[in-house]
């Protein structure tokens, strides 16, 4: 054999690589196969990443048919059209219901560990003059340094559920709260509170953090799927969910929770590709910060900020409630 065949075939099965691992992934995200027990561990974690998958797709679909690889071509062009069909609705605005109540602004941040920038939140929160900030990983420390960054003279109403560097979150809100239904217990603190605008407008939050769905050789995929599977849908009252899922729109666990009744805030103002996590410093990969609001409420806007000090993007949502 010479050496130009053996370079030929090694181009072959590089290309035949690139095309079937497209192929698979958009397999995978079609059938949905993070609900199968058996490979949800590699397969959830790695679904997480698919609008960069469907972002690569066509790229590699040209530069194997420039190379004349019909076949590895004609493959990754299918997997790059499956992937856009999935992907297309996340850039499109969608019509909202003819909601007549107040309007409700929502921002939620998780903290990483309580390291975030406090006067960055805070000044987050006057910037965007949310009514109510869920936070995720709040610690102790971060609980004081956002008291003298002000928060407590923004928003001196709060529901805190401190368990440790990962796993305390927080409700803080401008309005009254009092406390919410009780969730089944977590790996984390997901904090409940009812809110109570001056209107007279009542409004159930859940401050949301599962385990996430790592590492593939652990139990953690099992646990994560469990601990989403404990929201509840929504009720006579509207709900707000809001926090770090550790999970996107192209795991079926997700999606889930939006058929009991639930919008997503960047789903509907067509901002759903904008990522919201990636590692600290670096640019943001994927989405798993979301805030879902009751079907009946319309979604007004919706934005992605960068946090100091975290590696996650904070979410905001401006939202009318759905009136008496």
């Amino acid at each position: 054999m010479t050496v130009p065949d053996v370079g030929s075939r090694i181009a072959t099965g590089i290309s035949w690589a690139v095309a079937g691992g497209l192929a698979a992934w958009a397999a995978a995200r079609v059938t949905a196969a993070d609900r199968v027990r058996r490979i949800e561990a590699p397969v959830a974690p790695l679904l997480s990443f698919t609008p960069l998958a469907a972002a690569a797709a066509p790229a590699a679909t040209l530069t194997l048919g420039l190379a004349r690889r019909r076949g590895p071509a004609a493959t990754a062009a299918l997997a790059a059209a499956a992937l856009a069909v999935v992907m297309r609705p996340r850039a499109a605005r969608r019509t909202q219901p003819a909601a007549s109540g107040p309007v409700l602004r929502v921002l939620t941040v998780n903290l990483l560990c309580g390291r975030a920038d406090a006067e960055a939140v805070v000044a987050l929160v006057r910037r965007t003059g949310a009514d109510v900030l869920f936070l995720q990983e709040l610690t102790g420390d971060a609980v004081t340094r956002l008291k003298q960054a002000g928060l407590g003279d923004l928003m001196p109403q709060k529901a805190p559920g401190l368990r440790g560097r990962s796993r305390g979150s927080g409700i803080y809100s401008r309005f009254p709260l009092s406390d919410g239904p009780p969730l089944v217990p977590v790996h984390a603190a997901q904090p409940t509170a009812v809110l109570e605008l001056p209107g007279g407008e009542v409004v159930e939050l859940v401050c949301v953090h599962p385990h996430p769905p790592k590492p593939p050789w652990s139990r953690g995929v099992a646990r994560w799927r469990q601990e989403l599977a404990v929201l509840p849908p929504p009720g006579e009252l509207p709900r707000v969910l809001a926090g770090d899922f550790n999970a996107t729109l192209d795991h079926a666990v997700f999606r889930s929770v939006l058929r009991l009744g639930y919008a997503d805030a960047a789903l509907q103002t067509g901002k759903a590709l904008t990522p919201t996590w990636g590692p600290a410093g670096r640019p943001a990969l994927i989405t798993i910060d979301h805030v879902l609001v009751d079907r009946r409420c319309a979604v007004l806007a919706s934005a992605v900020h960068a946090v100091p000090g975290s590696d996650h993007r904070a979410v905001y949502a401006e939202v009318r409630l759905p009136g008496q």
